[in-house]
């Protein structure tokens, strides 16, 4: 298949300010925050690796979007490059509350067979984020 990863997702936001606010705490860049603010831009994106979140706020209009997506209906797996114990510590140092975990998870390396430990938080729209730590 010549499919080989994602350039960008889409999550719809309740609040702009926010949502950039909790994903500067948890340590993500965010693409065009001062545009957006400025009103440049009528959406801004977080920075995830080689790819990105384009986040778009309420209000917007005139760009291709999903028909039904509502503020909360995103999950999100996101790879951590380090321990259990360190994705534990950078939650707890962004004042955010573990939902559940650690828990043995099957993550997408192997066609799905390779065993990882995830942890879950929610964001303030009610998205799931889990951040999973390959074995």
């Amino acid at each position: 298949m010549p499919v080989v990863g994602f350039d960008h997702v889409v999550l719809p936001t309740s609040d702009g300010e926010r949502f950039i606010e909790f994903y500067k705490r948890l340590g993500f860049n965010i693409i065009d925050e001062d545009q957006w603010r400025k009103g440049e831009t009528n959406r801004f994106a977080i920075q995830v690796g080689e790819s990105k979140i384009n986040v778009h706020p309420p209000g917007l209009t005139g760009v291709m979007r999903g028909a039904t997506a509502t503020p909360g209906c995103g999950d999100l797996c996101f790879i951590w490059d380090g321990t259990v114990e360190d994705v534990l510590r950078m939650i707890g140092e962004a004042g955010v509350e573990v939902v559940d975990g650690p828990v043995p998870r099957r993550g997408g390396r192997m066609g799905g067979q390779t065993m990882a430990t995830s942890v879950y938080v929610r964001d303030p729209d009610d998205n799931i984020l889990e951040f999973m730590v390959y074995d």
